[in-house]
């Protein structure tokens, strides 16, 4: 039995393999948003981000290498128009790194618990604290600029108390409770990356030239805009503030700095990482009509995942991930 310790495991190489191609992509995004950037504190936030980056970048080719693995090809400096004009304003700017880091938070947060090989653990190790790093930057310019939106706030409980009914989830007689301190953090944190989300798409679909992948992008736009809508609802119903828009936070531009390629992939990068969020406030939801707009917003958001994934190998833009050995091919 091979008991080599050294060989990367599935999903180290699932791991290293999908990471390598965001890093790509996001480094895309990132030079474009600090070239047509001025405030000189967010410029320092786009340099550390690009040089964070390619850091990781450099190591992971470095790990390819070291196990003799193909690099993907991911994005390089032909999926980004460097020359063209402002697209975001640099308050979107801004919140883009600043919610990005939360994404790259939460992906190497898990890559690190999936990994056994020291040099791998070490890797995401290090990801996480200067992923950490930047949110913490991030987050202290806006609110410097007073900028930063808050959830909404819930008073200190004056005593411990216990659920007593089954109604506290089930509503049978149509007297919904107000919403807890999961529910309602749940609901705003994913409305708040809905609304970076939204503009992103609306600025993509706005400079867009390919036909099937402007038609995609509408179809997120008009899944965005659904669910933005049931969850604030569910807020403004019990008369709690919603997080802040960033649709005229997108320039008039008409002049693509982005691949299609790259904003599609973005799009669908996007999406599933909403379909992860969604799960995780079903499973903190007790009230039942949140748990249902939660379940919809994930079938919703699969359905257009399915055509990402479709449209994608239509134009002969997915790479395909590592393959496990087939041992019917093999024995023949």
């Amino acid at each position: 039995m091979n008991k080599n310790p050294d060989r990367l495991t599935s999903p180290e190489i699932a791991n290293i393999w999908t990471h390598y191609i965001r890093e790509t992509m996001g480094i895309c995004v990132i030079n474009y948003m600090l070239k047509i950037t001025q405030d000189p504190e967010i410029i320092k936030i786009f340099q550390n981000a690009q040089k964070l980056g390619q850091n990781h970048l450099n190591k992971l080719k470095e790990l390819f290498n070291k196990e003799d693995f193909p690099i993907p090809k991911g994005f390089n400096e032909k999926d980004v128009n460097l020359a063209a004009p402002p697209l975001f304003t640099e308050l979107f700017c801004l919140n883009y790194i600043h919610t990005m880091s939360m994404y790259a938070a939460q992906s190497y947060s898990l890559a690190f618990t999936l990994s056994i090989r020291q040099d791998i653990r070490d890797f995401y190790y290090q990801c996480n604290i200067n992923t950490m790093d930047l949110y913490n930057e991030s987050l202290a310019i806006l609110e410097k600029k007073d900028l930063l939106y808050k959830a909404p706030m819930y008073s200190s409980p004056d005593k411990i108390k216990f659920i007593t009914s089954i109604d506290y989830a089930t509503d049978l007689f149509g007297n919904k409770r107000a919403m807890n301190s999961l529910e309602c953090g749940n609901i705003y944190f994913n409305l708040e990356k809905s609304a970076i989300t939204k503009g992103l798409l609306i600025a993509f679909k706005q400079v867009c030239k390919d036909k099937e992948v402007n038609k995609f992008l509408e179809k997120c736009i008009q899944a965005a805009n659904k669910h933005m809508s049931n969850f604030s609802n569910l807020l403004l119903t019990e008369d709690l503030h919603l997080p802040s828009t960033y649709d005229s936070e997108i320039t008039n531009s008409n002049v693509s700095p982005f691949s299609d390629k790259l904003m599609l992939f973005h799009a669908g990068f996007l999406f599933a990482a909403a379909i992860s969020y969604y799960g995780t406030a079903v499973i903190y939801s007790m009230r039942a009509d949140i748990v249902t707009l939660c379940e919809k917003a994930i079938l919703d958001d699969l359905l257009v995942y399915g055509s990402f994934g479709k449209l994608l190998i239509k134009k002969n833009w997915m790479e395909q991930p590592p393959n496990a050995d087939d041992r019917k091919i093999i024995s023949n």
